[in-house]
């Protein structure tokens, strides 16, 4: 059987469901992180309303089944993911988890939405910990850098915070997120302050593998890759994306259309598009948001056993008749463009 992982709590855990769970190396940090890990995406106000005592109920059993990262981020409705989180891991072992937040992206309002300052960046820190309940993360990021005024930004104000929080042991490592992956190789490129994470969304999928490219680069530096949003954020689900997904009208249809012939056949699309993302090398853990114990239950039960054989034949061929169509299966630039078109509207 495989070996308990450090964060294994006898007496705590489902010691059966831990050795079934793969772990892996994240970069150079030392920290072995389970393939499957939580998304506290889905515990904000971006994907629609839920139930609160459900998804705390999801976060324990996630965790007792082997999970044991979780990621989250004051953007996520507010400060809500991290507070329903804070609720969630009360009794919960410290050691049984590792955790990461974020700094640098906030509020829905665009003028307030982005701030990259060292003083926001340290007050976001330990406002964050304060609704965790925690007096440390394991990972601090700064969330989205593409929208930073300038990269320079990230590298000499945000960063160096983030390194002051690390020394204050407020957090162990730092790391980057964002969408466009050469931001985020750029960013480990010219930082002077160890980058141990990259976090990348929606870019290691079934109409995007951008993401694969530049693995080899973050695993010569030594950087753990954390790949998040299989399903790219809803688009790859039978009930299709949100209102504010960012994608083109032409990439949508095409996955509405995907998603019809699932339904079709009475198979998911997101389960389709959680097989292949777990199933690509070079990431050390794949985030997916839950906020119930029947997403976890799914999302378990496709690391462990895999896809069913009529699963297997709809994903060859919504592969074949529908991805097979898509000649731009991301979204780069779009968000970044709208986002300052409204700044400038607002300086005005």
């Amino acid at each position: 059987m495989a070996a308990l992982p450090a964060t294994f709590v006898p007496g705590f855990h489902d010691e059966a469901a831990v050795r079934r769970m793969r772990y892996n190396s994240l970069g150079k940090t030392g920290l072995q992180v389970s393939h499957l890990a939580f998304g506290g995406g889905a515990l904000g106000n971006h994907y629609g309303s839920y139930s609160e005592e459900e998804a705390i109920a999801a976060v324990r059993q996630a965790i007792k089944q082997g999970v044991n990262y979780i990621d989250t981020a004051p953007w996520y409705g507010q400060g809500r993911s991290e507070e329903v989180l804070g609720k969630a891991l009360q009794g919960v072992p410290r050691q049984a988890y590792y955790i990461g937040t974020k700094v640098a992206r906030y509020d829905i309002e665009v003028s307030k939405m982005f701030d990259f300052s060292a003083e926001k960046t340290k007050w976001s820190i330990d406002h964050s910990l304060k609704l965790l309940g925690l007096d440390y993360v394991d990972v601090i990021q700064v969330h989205d850098i593409e929208f930073a005024p300038s990269l320079d930004m990230v590298l000499n104000e945000t960063l160096p915070e983030l390194e002051k929080a690390v020394q204050d042991g407020k957090a162990r490592f730092i790391g980057v997120t964002g969408y466009p992956v050469s931001e985020l190789k750029k960013a480990v490129e010219g930082s002077r302050i160890p980058i141990s994470t990259i976090l990348s969304y929606s870019r290691d999928t079934l109409i995007d593998s951008t993401l694969q490219e530049y693995i080899p680069f973050f695993q010569s530096k030594g950087v753990g890759v954390i790949e998040a949003a299989g399903p790219a954020m809803g688009l790859l689900t039978n009930g299709g994306p949100p209102d504010w997904h960012p994608a083109s009208n032409e990439l949508k249809e095409i996955c509405a259309a995907a998603a019809n012939f699932c339904k079709e056949q009475n198979v998911e699309l997101g389960r389709l598009a959680m097989y292949h993302t777990l199933a690509q090398k070079g990431p050390a853990m794949h985030l997916v948001g839950m906020n119930n114990r029947e997403l976890v239950r799914s999302n378990l039960d496709i690391l462990q056993n895999g896809i069913n054989d009529l699963e297997k034949q709809t994903l060859q061929e919504v592969k074949t008749r529908f991805f097979s169509k898509v000649s731009q299966g991301h979204w780069e630039g779009r968000e970044i463009q709208e986002y300052w078109k409204k700044m400038e509207t607002l300086q005005k």
